[in-house]
């Protein structure tokens, strides 16, 4: 109960010090241009698009593909178990119900905050990818980005949310491609 706690006030001062920063990227989302394409990038991100990529890679590449496109699909488990656990243990509000100032953009999936599980997968994948097949990482680095931005232009994440899902999920995806790839 005691890390709870600390995590509790820690998260209480990170929460206070990023609201400014938060209110004004979420502004973004009065203009409904903004608000569309950030609500499909994080309903692909849900999964969709990464389920495709996965599907696609023995097509996309015969040779590595299929193992690849394994080895994908079991270290995105391992990214929900290790997201779900944090999240669960962290315990970080999202910043539209901190905030009554920060709309949100689109329902999120769960409730608490921390770490951005959209960023830990994209992350994760997009590190795979410029180990094993680097000239297609190029290609899915825009929509990673924007899966990224997207978590905090809608409202439902706090960048430093989307920091430790970036820095979690690539760290996973780079041991998880060196040690079985």
């Amino acid at each position: 109960m005691a890390s709870t706690n600390k995590a509790s006030r820690f998260f209480d001062l990170a929460d206070q010090r990023e609201y400014a920063l938060c209110q004004a990227i979420n502004r973004a989302v009065r203009f409904r241009p903004v608000l569309s394409y950030f609500r499909v990038v994080s309903r692909l991100g849900d999964g969709w698009f990464w389920y495709a990529l996965i599907l696609a890679l023995p097509l996309l590449a015969p040779e590595q593909g299929l193992g690849l496109a394994v080895l994908m699909a079991f270290t995105g488990l391992t990214c929900t178990l290790t997201y779900k656990g944090l999240k669960h243990k962290l315990i970080r509000e999202r910043p539209f119900i901190s905030f009554p100032a920060i709309n949100c953009g689109t329902p999120p999936l769960d409730r608490y905050s921390f770490p951005s599980g959209h960023t830990l997968h994209a992350a994760c994948f997009q590190a795979m990818l410029f180990v094993a097949m680097p000239v297609a990482a190029w290609y899915v680095l825009p929509f990673t980005l924007s899966v990224a931005a997207s978590r905090v232009v809608l409202g439902l994440h706090y960048p430093s949310d989307v920091a430790a899902g970036a820095v979690i999920g690539a760290a996973m995806g780079w041991v998880s491609i060196l040690m079985f790839a």
